[in-house]
């Protein structure tokens, strides 16, 4: 099967890398699980400070289904449990011991139980809601993105071993036995890898968001109210097949620095949760203003600090690095004509240039009223009228939620909407509030 998106756009920024292999090997003395990485999971500790834990040993399980965990990705001790307002859980920091110690679990049954018991349920994603699936609802397909469009992002195969073909094989295999659809795989035209057996394998053409699950199960078997789908992507495919080989969850991953700001762009292998100081140490250009670290792409990553309470957030494979701006002082100020400014918009003359960008973390203005325009849809590759959908979820207006097609959208995927917006609205946070709010009300 072949799709062709034709809406969205490619960003292109400077400290991109040209090299997808590690240059290094960074095994940190602490790293952290922050549940808030996961969407839907409402935690409660399963150890408490000063517990001796292994890799894959169980952190933290879901309140309202604790067969769902999250599992330690180093094996030492629990430093702390971080603790924010009305003392909710920020995260769970673990301090290695240099032993390695993993915890094996019984792999002869394949299950839903076991990929939850094992911290692997909770990196994929239930649509609709975009939230971790709840293991005793079957899905009627799964789907799994094979690359990543992202600005910057490096080739999700990087993440990958040799042995990736039959892994993939033997984890599609298992998923197979829980759902009584499809497993679908997307990529792009770069992939190598050949049809993995059991999936029916669909090459994906487009401008970004065309790496986006949701973007690809809107334009091959949509989501529609009661439906239950699965959404994960080839480095959690790939993790589920190592499991089932090996009995261990396998916690390394391959990390991205990159951006303006980046000194040498490098692709790191470390561990999930990893300290960000450990993986930016002596990399960063910090000759002129402040900096903005990103856990993650421009548009969806969660800005981090790089002092002891940064760590590496979900899904643990990129950090971009670009300016503030908080000390920018610029002609004309947001109405700058500078060919050196990146927008989406055809009136700057110089951003449709073939070029590289150095943007900063500036808005370029302040927030106001919606405009009708039909840019976010230029923006937004799904059968939706996107300015109309938002308008009701703000609205809180359940009928026309539904009626305009919140089950198919997730944040993630109207980011780079937001990055065009002129209206400088939050869409993101709109859409992950609409969805919390229906879930709440029809569940």
């Amino acid at each position: 099967m072949r799709i062709k998106i034709n809406k969205g756009l490619d960003i292109s920024l400077k400290g991109g890398l040209t090299d997808y292999a590690p240059a290094r090997t960074v095994m940190p003395s602490v790293c952290a699980v922050t549940p808030d990485d996961f969407p839907g999971f409402v935690p409660k500790p399963a150890v408490r400070e000063g517990d001796s834990v292994k890799v894959g040993s169980v952190v933290l399980f879901d309140k309202l289904h604790p067969e769902v965990k999250l599992v330690s990705p180093m094996s030492g001790k629990v430093k702390a449990i971080v603790r924010g307002e009305r003392r909710k859980i920020e995260r769970v920091v673990i301090e290695a011991d240099g032993t390695d110690e993993v915890l094996r679990y019984d792999v002869s049954k394949p299950s839903v139980q076991l990929l939850a018991e094992a911290g692997l349920l909770a990196r994929m994603r239930r649509r609709p809601f975009d939230i971790v699936p709840d293991p005793a609802v079957r899905p009627r397909d799964i789907f799994v993105t094979a690359f990543d469009s992202a600005p910057l992002a490096m080739p999700l195969t990087a993440q990958l071993g040799p042995d990736a073909p039959a892994v993939l094989a033997r984890a599609v295999k298992a998923l197979s036995t829980m759902t009584d659809g499809k497993v679908y795989i997307s990529h792009n035209a770069d992939w190598t890898l050949g049809d993995i057996p059991g999936a029916e394998m669909v090459e994906v053409t487009g401008k970004h968001p065309a790496g986006n699950v949701g973007v690809q199960i809107a334009n091959i078997a949509p989501v529609n109210k009661g439906d239950n789908l699965w959404a994960l992507d080839v480095a959690t495919l790939y993790k589920i097949g190592r499991l089932l080989a090996d009995g261990v969850y396998d916690p390394a991953t391959v990390v991205a620095v990159v951006g303006p700001r980046v000194l040498n762009p490098v692709a790191i292998k470390t561990i999930e949760g990893a300290p960000i100081a450990d993986l930016t140490a002596g990399n960063l250009d910090t000759s002129h203003g402040t900096l903005r670290v990103i856990s993650g792409n421009v548009l969806t990553g969660t800005a981090v600090s790089t002092a002891d309470d940064g760590f590496l957030r979900y899904p643990y494979r990129q950090i971009t690095v670009i300016d503030e701006g908080d000390h920018a002082d610029e002609f004309l100020g947001w109405a700058s004509l500078s060919p050196s400014k990146l927008s989406a918009s055809r009136a700057l003359p110089f951003s449709r240039l073939r070029k590289a960008f150095s943007p900063d973390a500036r808005i370029q203005g302040g927030q106001r009223a919606m405009i009708m325009s039909g840019q976010y849809d230029k923006m937004v590759p799904m059968d939706i009228m996107t300015e109309y959908l938002l308008k009701a979820i703000i609205a809180r207006n359940i009928d026309d939620m539904e009626a305009l097609g919140i089950y198919e959208i997730a944040p993630e995927d109207v980011a780079l909407a937001e990055f065009a917006d002129t209206s400088k609205l939050p869409l993101q946070k709109i859409v992950r509030d609409g969805l919390d709010y229906l879930r709440k009300e029809i569940e």
